[in-house]
């Protein structure tokens, strides 16, 4: 084991004793984002790429949904984008050039290594949002982003500690470029047979267009044979609850994932929210939903989102579940219920807290395709949603391990040999 004379000691934490502790201005250059007046602004792909803030943040790389044609400021490809009004600290890396507005500035390393710098302030969020007293910052200024003190170590090992840590954060964006593009191509397929209604008749041929019979009904045009009916009528729907907050017995030491609306903005839920114990289950009106579970958020800012659980577990009250069973499948609610999720919005109800309920959603008209037809689609959709599924709880692996290493490998704790890929702790 390596001796404490090794690392410096400092208010924020210990480092290595061979590394630098400088104000970020003399290792970094930053530009301020200014707004240019939102008559610039267009959805259309008009100018160039445009953010205010931190809205369309991903886990390291952004996407853009604004271009501005009189940009103010621009923020290079590859830049540290960091969020300076609240929340503040939030960090992503531009991966093209664009426009930034107040809500951000951009920061570029003097000597290139960028990746190094996103991965640095990362993990020294914490000073980026408060002051020594823990008062937390609504914004942050030029000034107070310039004189941050961090430690730096060579110009080499910070280029290997980047290396290492963007490798699992690659391999984590790739699993969800994968997710992204299977979920489409699924998409894609429910839409052919179960919209258009262009799925394999008995000779191989596009159903609709090869002149299959179609017959009337409340949705238009259906193929003879199927019908309409209501969602509650052939599957079960669970309303969530909460068990009481007052009581900590429902919550200490808990075993059962719980999860709260907030949770369905999540690609495919894989984590709870919380635990809470089975005291907690049987004492409220929470009630456990199997995993395969289609979920929708039925009020305020995430009212319609959906997605589907990977886990068993229980939800809040803002929270309606769609249980499958030996004939619906998830990968058919799944779809069906985000193809008609504008349609259940239109329901809502209230004045400022928009929502919907549990019987709007039973009343929510759902397509009966022939049964052998909705077998070949799962053989067809299945081995896409279990390939998400895996790519899902391997992404959380990846971002344990790598939020695990970040604190380590920022303080010299694991130290990175500049010419091997082997990481040698200073435990070892």
């Amino acid at each position: 084991m390596s001796s404490r004379q090794e690392f410096k000691e400092k208010e924020f934490g210990i480092f290595a004793q061979d590394w630098k502790l400088d104000i970020l201005k003399n290792r970094a250059d930053v530009i301020m984002g200014q707004s240019p007046p939102s008559k610039f602004y267009n959805n259309k792909g008009i100018g160039i790429p445009f953010m205010q803030g931190r809205k369309t943040f991903g886990d390291k790389y952004h996407i853009i949904d604004t271009w501005c044609t009189q940009p103010k400021r621009i923020a290079k490809q590859n830049s540290i984008l960091i969020s300076v009004r609240a929340p503040v600290g939030d960090l992503n890396i531009a991966n093209t050039e664009l426009c930034i507005g107040r809500g951000l500035s951009s920061i570029n390393m003097k000597n290139g290594n960028n990746e190094f710098l996103y991965y640095l302030l990362k993990n020294y969020k914490t000073r980026i949002i408060s002051k020594e007293t823990g008062t937390v910052f609504g914004s942050i200024n030029k000034s107070g982003i310039e004189n941050l003190k961090l430690p730096f170590p060579s110009e080499k090992e910070q280029e290997r500690i980047a290396s290492i840590l963007s490798s699992l954060d690659d391999k984590i964006e790739l699993n969800n470029q994968i997710n992204k593009n299977l979920e489409e191509i699924a998409q894609a397929i429910f839409k052919h047979w179960f919209i258009d209604f262009e799925f394999p008749d008995g000779n191989g041929e596009p159903y609709k267009s090869s002149g299959g019979e179609m017959v009337d009904c409340e949705l238009g045009l259906i193929p003879k044979g199927w019908e309409i009916k209501k969602v509650g009528e052939i599957l079960k729907t669970v309303l969530g609850g909460t068990p009481s907050r007052k009581k900590k017995i429902y919550w200490e030491n808990g075993k059962i994932p719980w999860i709260n609306s907030g949770k369905v903005n999540d690609y495919r839920i894989i984590e709870p929210s919380e635990y809470i114990t089975e005291l907690g289950l049987e004492k409220s009106s929470t009630k456990l939903l199997p995993k395969r579970t289609t979920v929708i958020a039925i009020t305020g800012a995430t009212l319609g989102k959906i997605s589907l659980l990977e886990i068993d577990c229980c939800a809040n009250q803002s929270i309606v579940g769609i249980v499958e069973n030996n004939i619906f499948k998830g990968e058919y609610i799944y779809f069906w219920m985000k193809n008609i999720i504008n349609r259940l919005i239109a329901w809502q109800t209230g004045g400022a807290q928009q929502h919907v309920n549990k019987d709007n959603v039973n009343k929510v008209n759902i397509l009966i395709p022939n049964e052998k037809i909705l077998q070949k689609y799962y053989i067809q959709v299945r081995p896409m949603f279990n390939k998400i599924s895996s790519n899902c709880f391997e992404n959380k692996n990846l971002q344990r391990l790598r939020d695990l290493l970040l604190p380590k490998l920022m303080s010299g704790e694991i130290r990175v040999p500049i010419n091997s890929k082997v990481l040698i702790s200073k435990n070892n």
